[in-house]
């Protein structure tokens, strides 16, 4: 199986951006450090300070799947409830 490519698209109310920030950037290192993952990297938009996106790369659905349900993001879920106005994400596959 092919490695699994994540999109996510964040985007914050516009009073709530440096909290979702500041949740965002706690994933990284314990994401990065997760059985799977090839890349984790989090970007910000320009123009749009509350547009967030993480580009993830992992081996496999599975392991990404996993992740998914790791205490980590529980938390970063609980601690944003309300912050988040739009998140949008897709499970995509290099084809070229």
């Amino acid at each position: 199986m092919s490695k699994l490519t994540i999109i996510a698209n964040i985007i914050t109310k516009a009073d709530q951006v440096e909290l979702v920030k500041a949740e965002l950037l706690k994933l990284i290192d314990v994401t990065r450090a997760e059985e799977g993952c090839i890349n984790y990297d989090l970007h910000q938009d320009n123009e749009n300070p509350a547009h967030f996106t993480f580009y993830e790369n992992w081996v496999s659905r599975e392991l990404w799947q996993t992740h998914m349900g790791n205490t980590h993001l529980a938390e970063y879920m609980k601690a944003t409830e309300g912050a988040v106005e739009i998140f949008t994400l897709n499970e995509m596959t290099q084809i070229a």
